[in-house]
C-alpha cells in the first residue's frame, strides 16, 4: 500500500512536468543547478591547474608537460563527477528556494480543496534549507568512511542515507505549509517509513549525470502528491496515520 502511494505520487508528479507552471520552474531549477556545478568544475580545474602549473615531477617519471594540458580540458569531465557527488546538496538547496511555487502548482490543480496553504517566512525557510544542506553535507562526509570500507554496496548506502535525508527534507517542507512545524514532524515520524521509501525513490537518479538535474522540481512535486494522499487517508483535519 505505502509502494502503491509513493510510485503513484511520482507517476502523477511525471505527468505534470509539461504544466507551464511546472515546466518554468523545472527550466529555472535545471539552470540554477548547473550554474553551481559548472562553478564548482571551475573551481576544480583551476586547483588543478594551479598545482600543474608549468610542469609536474612525478616519482620514476621525471617532469611531465601534458598534466597542464590535461587539466585544461578537465572542466566537463569535472562537471559530471561533480554532479554526481555534489548533487544531492545542489538538490536539498534548489527544493528550498522553489518548493512553494512546485507545491502551488500541484496542488492548484490536484487538490484544489486543501485551501490556501500557509506563506513560510523567507528568513525561517533560508533558516530550514541551511540547516538541512548542512546535515546533508556532513552526513555525507561521515558517510565516506563507509562508501570505502563497504565499497561493494556503497551505492545502496549512498541511497538509504540520502533518501532518508531528502525524505525528511522534502516531506517537512511540504507538510509545514499545511500543519505548521510541530504537527509536520509528528506526521513525518508516523509515516517514516513511505517518506523514507519515497526518499530513497529521489535518491537513486541522483547518481545518474544529467537526469539528476530534474529531481529538485520531481522530489517537490512528488512528496506534495504524498503529502496529500497520507493526509487524505485519515481526514484533512487531522496527521494521524
Amino acid at each position: 500500500m505505502s509502494a502503491a502511494l509513493v510510485l503513484t505520487s511520482f507517476l502523477k508528479a511525471l505527468g505534470q512536468l509539461g504544466d507551464r507552471r511546472l515546466s518554468r520552474v523545472l527550466w529555472l531549477g535545471i539552470g540554477l543547478a548547473l550554474l553551481l556545478l559548472a562553478l564548482a568544475a571551475a573551481g576544480v580545474q583551476a586547483l588543478l591547474l594551479w598545482w600543474a602549473g608549468d610542469g609536474v615531477t612525478l616519482p620514476l617519471v621525471g617532469e611531465v608537460q601534458w598534466i597542464a594540458t590535461l587539466a585544461g580540458w578537465s572542466g566537463p569531465v569535472a562537471m559530471l563527477l561533480l554532479s554526481v557527488v555534489l548533487m544531492v546538496p545542489v538538490a536539498s538547496a534548489i527544493s528550498g528556494l522553489f518548493l512553494d511555487r512546485v507545491a502551488d502548482a500541484v496542488e492548484a490543480r490536484h487538490y484544489p480543496q486543501a485551501g490556501q496553504a500557509r506563506a513560510v517566512p523567507l528568513l525561517e525557510a533560508l533558516r530550514d534549507s541551511l540547516g538541512f544542506l548542512g546535515v546533508m553535507i556532513l552526513a555525507n562526509l561521515v558517510a565516506l568512511i563507509l562508501y570505502l570500507v563497504f565499497s561493494p554496496v556503497a551505492l545502496f548506502i549512498f541511497w538509504g542515507l540520502n533518501g532518508f535525508l531528502l525524505g525528511r527534507e522534502y516531506f517537512t517542507l511540504v507538510a509545514i505549509r499545511h500543519l505548521g512545524r510541530s504537527e509536520a514532524a509528528r506526521m513525518r515520524k508516523q509515516h517514516a517509513g513511505v517518506v523514507w521509501l519515497a526518499g530513497v525513490l529521489m535518491a537513486m537518479p541522483l547518481s545518474i549525470p544529467l537526469v539528476n538535474l530534474a529531481i529538485p522540481v520531481l522530489g517537490a512535486a512528488t512528496f506534495t502528491h504524498l503529502f496529500h494522499g497520507l493526509r487524505a487517508r485519515v481526514g484533512p483535519g487531522s496527521a494521524t496515520g
